[in-house]
């Protein structure tokens, strides 16, 4: 696992930007197996669910598309971490749906921008305080493998 990509493990090979845009597609399939009862059932006590993880992947995308963004404006910008858990306690009452037409409309809107910028932009560096140093691309790689981990929980619900 690298320090800078916490999720490349679960990246499989195929162009993160492949990965990007069929992860909309793969969260819809994913909840229609899980089914509309269990949606905002957690798994287990501690446990995010269905709901709440794709609540926790637009977020996140609010977050990646800040990071993608600043780190084209700005030279060598820090980024600002977050606390998942306290983002996902507002999340109460945000349907799965709700939350993926969010996600879907976002990634749509990022991946316009990480289209354009690369490859030009992908040595853009930037840092993040708990990882250190990372760059433009090092971002979009995090983005493809935070998206499998999370659709791999998706599918385990299913």
């Amino acid at each position: 696992m690298s320090i800078l990509n916490p999720y490349d493990s679960f990246l499989d090979g195929r162009p993160v930007q492949t990965i990007l845009a069929a992860t909309p597609d793969a969260i819809a399939k994913a909840l229609g197996a899980i089914g509309q009862e269990k949606r905002s059932t957690p798994p287990a006590s501690g446990k995010w669910s269905p709901a709440q993880i794709v609540s926790h992947l637009a977020d996140c995308e609010i977050a990646f598309g800040f990071r993608l963004r600043q780190t084209l404006a700005e030279d060598e910008p820090i980024m600002q971490p977050f606390d998942q858990d306290k983002w996902a306690a507002t999340y109460g009452g945000i349907s799965a749906s709700q939350a993926l037409a969010a996600f879907t409309a976002m990634r749509a809107w990022n991946l316009r921008l990480i289209e354009g910028a690369l490859p030009a932009a992908a040595g853009r560096k930037t840092t993040h305080p708990e990882r250190g140093t990372m760059t433009f691309e090092t971002i979009v790689e995090t983005m493809a493998g935070h998206d499998l981990n999370h659709l791999g929980q998706l599918h385990r619900l299913a």
